[in-house]
């Protein structure tokens, strides 16, 4: 099984993205897990049970965050969607500005 955790950052402020709602889907959109991340912007531990094999979406709740701090923006959510092939740690980082984001598989 694998672990999954999550790390938000404002690239407009260079700051963490504190509040940003998270949910994780499985194959078929099955739910798997939620969280919010923390004054750091993290998520530790999204996969409380592990994650076997298989297809995972992983949402940010961005135009939430973005109403809440007083910045409009085009993205009201981002979904990004990733394989897990091997029995590893899984971080998904999300570099967030109110017209663009950038993601990359993390460690």
């Amino acid at each position: 099984m694998s672990s999954l955790s999550t790390h938000v950052l404002d690239a407009v402020s260079g700051t963490p993205a504190p509040g940003i709602a998270v949910t994780v889907t499985g194959p078929g959109d099955a739910p798997i897990s939620a969280g919010v991340t923390n004054e750091d912007g993290r998520i530790a531990d999204l996969a409380p049970g592990g994650l076997p094999h298989g297809i995972y979406t992983i949402s940010f709740a961005t135009g939430e965050y973005f109403d809440r701090i007083g910045v409009a923006a085009f993205y009201p959510k981002v979904d990004i969607t990733f394989a897990v092939s091997d029995d590893r740690h899984y971080h998904v980082p999300v570099l967030l500005s109110p017209f663009a984001f950038s993601t990359y598989r993390g460690s």
